[in-house]
C-alpha cells in the first residue's frame, strides 16, 4: 500500500511518533506484529482504538477471510483487465 510505505518512511525518518488507527487491519492486512516491532525500534507508538482480544482460532479465521478477500479482489481486477483486452480493437489478435 502506498500510504503504508509513506507512513513507514516517516517512522524510519523519525518524524512520526504516534500512529492512531481504528482497527489493526486498517494499518495493514498482514504483518501487524512486524510493523509494530519496527515502529517500537524507532520510538513510534501505535494506538489501536478498537482493540479486540481474540482467541487464536478467531484470529486465524479473520486472517483466512482477509486472504480470501485479497484474492477475490485480485481475481475481479484480472477479469476487468481481461475484458478491456478483449474489447480493445487496436491490439493484434492471435488465433488458437
Amino acid at each position: 500500500r502506498k500510504g503504508l510505505q509513506s507512513l513507514l518512511d516517516r517512522v524510519l525518518g523519525g518524524t512520526c511518533k504516534y500512529i492512531v488507527v481504528a482497527h489493526k487491519d486498517r494499518l495493514c492486512r498482514f504483518g501487524f506484529d512486524l510493523i509494530s516491532w519496527l515502529c517500537s525500534k524507532f520510538q513510534t507508538k501505535i494506538l489501536v482504538l478498537d482493540e479486540k482480544n481474540l482467541s487464536p482460532e478467531q484470529e486465524m479465521v479473520e486472517d483466512v477471510l482477509a486472504v480470501i478477500h485479497v484474492f477475490s479482489c485480485r481475481l475481479y481486477g484480472l477479469r476487468k483487465y481481461k475484458n478491456k483486452i478483449i474489447e480493445d480493437n487496436d491490439l493484434p489478435r492471435i488465433s488458437k
